[in-house]
C-alpha cells in the first residue's frame, strides 16, 4: 500500500468519533494491505515503530520538528514557531505550508517505516542535526496529507483516539464480520502483547496461525492483576484451597533470562523494558538452575543495615535513567519472586498455582537478592483473616490471596487472584484506592499561582472514550505541585481530544495527553450528573503517582461499578 493511501485511511479515522465507524474503516484499511507490511502499518496507525515493549523512540523534541519546517520551507525559524504556536500542532503547521521541493515521492509503508526507523535509531554525536536532516528531506519529498501524520507521529502526537482494542475488533470484522474473534485475539494479546505481530499472523495464515503463539522468553506476558474482595469467607468460597502471600509496595518486574544469549531482561507492569534500573541481576546466572525462564515478583527497597522494607515513594526512585549504579548504593532492591511462567522454552502459565511454586522453589537458588516468596496454605476464612492482619502488622500492605488450584491469568480476569488491603481510614471511606489517569488541570489560585497549577482532572477509560470522575487538589506538597506541573507541561496539548467526555466546569484550563497514573483515596463514590460517566468521587486526594504504572494498568470503569455499589450500599 502507498503511504499516501495509508495517510488518507488516518485522515479518515481522525474524523470518526462511532467506534462501529472506525473499526469499519480499519477493517477496510487491514484488508487493503499486504501481509507483509500489516505489522508496520499497525505500528504507524498507534503512532509508533513496534510494540509497546520494544518500540522505538524518534527523541525528537517539537522544536526539533520545527528545524525541520524550517530547513524544508526556507522560512525564518521565528516566523515559523509563531505560526506553530497559532496551530498548536505540528501536523497542520506542516500541512499548510509551501516546502522548497514538492517533489511528491510514491513512498510505500514500508518504505517510510524504514526510514523513521533509521531516524529513531541515529545516536551519537551530531545525531541531532542528521535527525533533523532526515525529517527535513522526507517533508520534502511527500504530500500535504502524509506531511501532516509523520510530523504528529514523530512528536509522538498522532492522537486517533483508539487502543488495541479496535484494532482486534477490527480484525475480527475482517475475519468473520463481527466481533465474534475478539476473546480469540485478546488471549493471543496477553501472551504476546504485539497487535502488529498478531494481525500480521492473521493476515497470513487466518486465526489458526494464533495456536503457534506461546509464550516467549524476551516477549512479556501482560502481568496477572487482582480483583478486589474484602470478605473472608467470600473469598473462600469464590476460590476454595487458597495460598496467602504478602502485599508489596514496590514495583512490579518481570525477568526474562536467557543463559545461551547472556541475556536478562526487565520488564514493568506496563510492558515497558527497564533492564537497565535494575545492575542486582547481573549475577542471576549465579541463581537460577535453569538455561531460560521468565519470573513474576516485586522488586523492593531495603536498609541495608537494618535489612527493614523501604516505603515506595524510595523503592520508586530506582526508575531514574541516570545514576543507576549509585542509587542502587543507596537504596539496594529485593526481588520477591512469586511466580514462574516459563520454564526452559515451556510454557507453565497454565499449570495450577501449586505446581508452578514447586518448580519455582526448585529453580531458585538460595541468595540475598532474588528472593522467592513465601505462602500459607488454607481454606479457612479466620485464618486468611489472620495472615492478612499478621502482614498488616509487619508493614506490608495485606494479603494477595490466589487460588492453589488456579492457572496464571494474565490482566485481570476470573478470580484466581484477589487483593484484600486494609480499609483506608475509617469506616464509611472506601475500601480501597484507586489508579486514575489526569486529563487535565486548572491553574492555581493563591500561592498556587506560582506553581502553574492549582488542581487536576482524573478520569478512566470507558470502552474507548476517557470519562472523568474526580478534581484533586489536595494530598500534594508545594514540590510536588511544582514537579506536576513541569511533567504535565511535556503532555500538554491545544485542544480537547474528541475522546475525552469532559464538559461544563469540570473543563479544565489545560488539557494533557492521558499518561501520568496517580493514586487516589476518597470517601466514597456517590452518583454524579456533571460527569459523563455518572458517578464521582467524594473528597479525594492524592495517595502517590504511579509512575510504576501506565494507562492501561489504571482502575477499570467496570471495577469502579463494583466499587461503587459496594459504597454506595
Amino acid at each position: 500500500m502507498l503511504f499516501k493511501d495509508f495517510a488518507g485511511y488516518l485522515e479518515k479515522l481522525e474524523k470518526i468519533s462511532s467506534r462501529l465507524e472506525i473499526t469499519k474503516v480499519l477493517a477496510e484499511m487491514i484488508e487493503e494491505m499486504k501481509a507483509e507490511e500489516t505489522d508496520k502499518g499497525i505500528y504507524l496507525t498507534l503512532g509508533q515503530l513496534g510494540p509497546d515493549f520494544d518500540k522505538k523512540e524518534f527523541n525528537m523534541a517539537t522544536k526539533m520538528v520545527l528545524r525541520s519546517v524550517t530547513e524544508g520551507t526556507g522560512l525564518p525559524s521565528k516566523e515559523v514557531e509563531n505560526k506553530y504556536k497559532t496551530k498548536g500542532d505540528v501536523g497542520l503547521l506542516v500541512e499548510g505550508l509551501e516546502f522548497k521541493r514538492n517533489t511528491s515521492v510514491k513512498y510505500t509503508i514500508i518504505e517510510v517505516f524504514e526510514k523513521l526507523k533509521i531516524m529513531a535509531d541515529e545516536g551519537g554525536g551530531g545525531s541531532q542535526e542528521r535527525k533533523v536532516a532526515r525529517l527535513s528531506e522526507l517533508l520534502l519529498t511527500t504530500s500535504s496529507l502524509e506531511k501532516k501524520f509523520i510530523a504528529r507521529m514523530v512528536v509522538g502526537k498522532l492522537r486517533l483516539g483508539f487502543s488495541e482494542k479496535t484494532i482486534f475488533d477490527a480484525l475480527s470484522q475482517m475475519a468473520s464480520g463481527g466481533k465474534t474473534l475478539r476473546k480469540e485475539l485478546d488471549n493471543a494479546f496477553q501472551i504476546y502483547p504485539d497487535s502488529g505481530y498478531i494481525t500480521k499472523v492473521v493476515k497470513e495464515k487466518g486465526m489458526s496461525g494464533l495456536k503457534n503463539i506461546k509464550v516467549k522468553t524476551g516477549v512479556p506476558v501482560v502481568p496477572a492483576l487482582c480483583q478486589r474482595l474484602n470478605n473472608y469467607k467470600e473469598i473462600v468460597d469464590k476460590m476454595g484451597m487458597v495460598a496467602a502471600e504478602r502485599k508489596y509496595d514496590g514495583t512490579r518486574v518481570q525477568i526474562h533470562f536467557n543463559r545461551s544469549k547472556n541475556e536478562i531482561r526487565t520488564y514493568t507492569r506496563n510492558l515497558e523494558e527497564s533492564s537497565p534500573m535494575f545492575p542486582e541481576l547481573n549475577s542471576m546466572k549465579e541463581w537460577v538452575k535453569a538455561d531460560e525462564v521468565i519470573l513474576d515478583c516485586e522488586a523492593v527497597g531495603y536498609d541495608n543495615k537494618t535489612g527493614k522494607i523501604l516505603p515506595f515513594q524510595l523503592t520508586i526512585t530506582r526508575k531514574r535513567k541516570h545514576d543507576v549504579a549509585e542509587t542502587a548504593k543507596v537504596i539496594p532492591l529485593r526481588f520477591f519472586v512469586f511466580d514462574i511462567l516459563n520454564l526452559d522454552g515451556k510454557s507453565l502459565i497454565d499449570k495450577p498455582y501449586f505446581e508452578r511454586r514447586k518448580v519455582l522453589a526448585e529453580v531458585i537458588k538460595r541468595n540475598d537478592t532474588l528472593v522467592t516468596d513465601e505462602y500459607y496454605k488454607t481454606d479457612d476464612p479466620i485464618e486468611v483473616q489472620k495472615m492478612h492482619d499478621k502482614f498488616l502488622k509487619e508493614g506490608f500492605e495485606g494479603a494477595v490471596i490466589k487460588m492453589w488450584n488456579g492457572e496464571y491469568l494474565p490482566g485481570r480476569q476470573g478470580w484466581n487472584w484477589v487483593k484484600i488491603k486494609e480499609a483506608e481510614g475509617t469506616s464509611g471511606k472506601l475500601s480501597d484506592t484507586l489508579d486514575l489517569i489526569i486529563l487535565g488541570y486548572y491553574l492555581g489560585r493563591g500561592k498556587r499561582v506560582g506553581f502553574g497549577i492549582g488542581a487536576f482532572l482524573v478520569g478512566l477509560q470507558k470502552g474507548d472514550a476517557w470519562v472523568s470522575i474526580a478534581k484533586v487538589g489536595t494530598g500534594l506538597t508545594d514540590e510536588e505541585f511544582r514537579s506536576l506541573k513541569k511533567n504535565l507541561d511535556k503532555l500538554e496539548v491545544k485542544i480537547k481530544p474528541n475522546n475525552y467526555l469532559v464538559t461544563g466546569a469540570l473543563v479544565p484550563d489545560v488539557w494533557v495527553e492521558p499518561s501520568v497514573v496517580v493514586e487516589i483515596a476518597a470517601d466514597e463514590i456517590t452518583k454524579s450528573p456533571n460527569h459523563a460517566g455518572g458517578l464521582a468521587l467524594r473528597f479525594p486526594r492524592l495517595v502517590k503517582f504511579r509512575e510504576d504504572k501506565g494507562p492501561k494498568q489504571a482502575t477499570t470503569w467496570k471495577e469502579v461499578e463494583e466499587i461503587a455499589k459496594l459504597s454506595m450500599s
